[in-house]
């Protein structure tokens, strides 16, 4: 950034109670680069989110018991399931659900038990099953879940559909997807259509079923779900961890839309915040927007940015960049012609209750996801990588590679690395005695309405 300096004079005013989370947020469905975010007074009280919430046993049994079994929630890819007989057992917390394409090339989803005695029927994921076979006593379903085989059966007595397996509604939404235990009762009841809401008719200009998944990573981490996610579910600390990327992306004037249960961010990119006094050189843009994502305008990792797009006429860098972009997305196959420049630069961050956020851009379609692990003080932090199919590919898919990185040797680019090593000390802070609270923004409205949600399912009132 040269000799300009960095500012924190733009701060935004301090929030409300996590029950009035709409007072934090500025609605809008536009965002034109350029345009200053008019935000409300500021409210009378902070938001405070007690730090018991990702310490505390107790709370995560709470979530175990009202939260998981009761919403839904990503398991998997579809191209993870492409033929009959490919398999995919998803876990998160104590849950465990097994998902096939079946016979008839239908997604079926079965609770991951065996109806006789208990045990766990499948792990990792796989192609070829034509049954489902229990390894302790043998027992057998066919792939629609009904019980097929018992050895030794008269010692039993009568056995009924009791001993089918136990279904789980399961459905597909982006390339996704998604089961829920419960989808006939409480809060997280009714289709995944529903559930999604919004967000499926707010991204639709993005053609998301031309993206195949090509790699799925999970990484153990030393924190509670949230704490992980929440990670993804605001860009205030740009600012703070991510200070390469201040020359490239405004993150001030970054709307932000809340619905009924997920939110968004709008984040222009090629423009300096202005947290920088003085501005930036084209060179400054173009060498930060190349740090954080040059493969996107044809710059390979670990090679030199080199000069910046040249502009045309009256041209703008920022079009200069995107007119960049589009070429090297030609040279892959694959047209830009029909998206607007906007549609192509910026970022469209979706953050769906209770634990995923999609990452939304004209060529690029990422998903994170965190699960909580066996403690509060551990989760899984995964990630889905989409590449966008050259115009005109054969509809062949292949199955994705599934990767497990340890957080402290993965490298997975400048601004994840940066997120992963903060994300490693976080929760040993929560744990200090004088801290009963965290403490939120305006900025961070979707992390004060994923409490929200939370508090409606856990009963836990006002």
């Amino acid at each position: 950034m040269g000799d300009n300096a960095v500012t924190d004079e733009t701060q935004v005013g301090s929030a409300t109670a996590v029950t009035d989370v709409d007072a934090l947020v500025v609605h809008t469905n536009e965002a034109p680069v350029g345009t200053t975010i008019n935000t409300p007074a500021p409210p009378p009280e902070p938001v405070r989110i007690p730090t018991t919430r990702y310490t505390d046993p107790e709370f995560a049994a709470l979530e175990n018991q009202k939260l998981w079994p009761h919403v839904w929630q990503l398991a998997c890819s579809e191209d993870h399931l492409l033929e009959p007989g490919d398999f995919f057992t998803y876990e998160c917390g104590d849950l465990s659900v097994l998902i096939l394409r079946s016979d008839d090339g239908t997604l079926v989803a079965y609770q991951n038990v065996c109806t006789h005695r208990g045990n766990q029927l499948s792990s990792g994921c796989g192609t070829d099953m034509h049954e489902i076979r229990c390894v302790w006593h043998r027992w057998s379903w066919d792939l629609g879940g009904k019980l097929r085989e018992v050895p030794s059966r008269k010692g039993f007595g009568p056995l009924g559909d009791e001993h089918n397996l136990i279904a789980v509604d399961v459905d597909t939404w982006g390339g996704l997807v998604f089961i829920n235990l419960d989808a006939s009762s409480g809060p997280g009841s009714g289709s995944l259509a529903e559930w999604i809401g919004p967000v499926a008719d707010d991204c639709s200009w993005a053609d998301l079923h031309k993206f195949r998944c090509s790699y799925a990573l999970s990484i153990p981490m030393p924190c509670n779900w949230k704490v992980a996610i929440e990670a993804f579910s605001e860009t205030y600390h740009v600012q703070g961890i991510h200070r390469e990327m201040l020359p490239m992306v405004d993150d001030v004037n970054s709307p932000q839309q809340i619905w009924d249960r997920h939110g968004k961010l709008y984040q222009p990119y090629g423009i300096p915040s202005p947290r920088i006094r003085g501005g930036c050189t084209d060179q400054e843009v173009w060498d930060a927007f190349v740090d954080v994502m040059g493969t996107r305008a044809g710059v390979a990792k670990g090679e030199a940015p080199g000069p910046h797009p040249e502009r045309v006429g009256e041209e703008s860098l920022r079009s200069a960049i995107a007119r960049r972009m589009a070429e090297a997305s030609a040279a892959k196959g694959i047209s830009l012609a029909d998206y607007t420049e906007a549609q192509i630069m910026d970022l469209n961050q979706y953050n769906l209750f209770p634990n995923i956020t999609v990452l939304v851009m004209a060529d690029l379609y990422q998903v994170v996801r965190s699960r909580p692990g066996p403690t509060p003080d551990t989760c899984h932090l995964d990630a889905f990588t989409f590449d966008r199919m050259p115009d005109g590919a054969p509809t062949v898919r292949s199955r994705p590679l599934d990767v497990v990185l340890e957080a402290d040797t993965a490298d997975l680019g400048l601004v994840l690395n940066q997120d992963l090593e903060t994300l490693q000390h976080v929760q040993r802070g929560l744990h200090q005695p004088g801290l009963a609270s965290i403490t939120l923004s305006r900025e961070e409205c979707r992390i004060a309405k994923l409490h929200e949600n939370l508090e409606e399912f856990l009963e836990l009132g006002d």
